[in-house]
């Protein structure tokens, strides 16, 4: 099976960081575009990311992560299995500060620049509103100030790049992130579904923390009280002269600070903990 990423930009790294966490490993090679990874069956093509969809759809690769706004720029009928949780953004329709534009219908017989066309196309076409699209490559920020363009359609994650601009939204037109995206013809195969296990196992653990801890038996209840785990924790008992209970739970880190002291108050001691890799239901 091959596995397509984006060769650069900003889903690249978090693409190949999250491949590696679910225990695939390409052998980066400088200036190939096709690399083995540690399992003999998974190959990965490096791409660009607006390609990908259709290289998946071509099977040209059975599995690939892009950005969502790319698959449905692209058009083409993949099946997308994951949010990937990295890459996210908004695709937002933006105009001059000072610009008398304040909603979509106001920009009837106007010039929108974009590298998204195909968006841009059935966006307006399903509001009946006719404008000239004017198709970039890259960045367009710059393009009404240039005067090529009375608005933009382009991505935002933090909006500074439209402040800095002089820009403001008018209208969000599709939130955007990274996804998993496969062949259909694929997507049954014991190969797609062995690495979207993979994967959403990582995605699970994101943020989960392993507490291991010893305490005494009378105390089960208030532990379980105040760390209840996914499905309840796992208890153990403690071959010692004293009443001990060994309990394993799944707690996310977020609740670490508060839930500690509370444990330590009814009798918890010996507390372990240890990030969790892959959480797998």
């Amino acid at each position: 099976m091959i596995i397509a990423v984006p060769n650069k930009g900003r889903l690249s790294q978090p693409a190949l960081e999250l491949l590696k966490q679910a225990g695939i490993k390409p052998e980066i090679e400088e200036r190939k575009l096709i690399v083995s990874t540690n399992n003999p069956n998974i190959n990965v093509l490096f791409a660009r990311a607006k390609d990908i969809p259709e290289y998946v759809y071509m099977n040209a690769a059975q599995a690939g992560i892009t950005g969502y706004d790319m698959v449905v720029e692209s058009g083409v009928d993949v099946d997308v299995l994951l949010k990937l949780g990295f890459g996210k953004a908004k695709l937002v329709i933006a105009v001059p500060a000072e610009s008398s534009v304040r909603s979509v219908e106001d920009l009837e017989g106007m010039r929108v620049a974009t590298e998204f066309r195909n968006i841009a196309k059935r966006f307006f076409d399903e509001k009946g509103i006719e404008v000239e699209i004017v198709e970039v490559s890259g960045a367009c920020e710059n393009a009404p100030q240039i005067g090529i363009a009375d608005a933009i359609l382009d991505l935002t994650s933090t909006g500074t790049t439209l402040k800095i601009n002089n820009l403001r939204v008018v209208e969000e037109v599709l939130e955007t992130e990274a996804v998993l995206i496969v062949n259909k013809e694929w997507k049954e195969s014991f190969e797609v579904k062995a690495l979207v296990t993979s994967i959403r196992g990582v995605l699970n653990a994101r943020g989960m923390m392993y507490l291991m801890m010893n305490v005494p038996e009378d105390a089960l209840e208030d532990v379980k009280r105040i760390v209840p785990g996914l499905k309840g924790p796992t208890v153990m008992k403690v071959e010692s002269d004293e009443n001990m209970l060994a309990v394993h739970v799944v707690v996310h880190e977020d609740k670490l600070f508060e839930v500690l002291e509370q444990l330590k108050k009814v009798g918890a001691r010996d507390i372990l903990i240890i990030p969790v890799q892959r959480l797998i239901y």
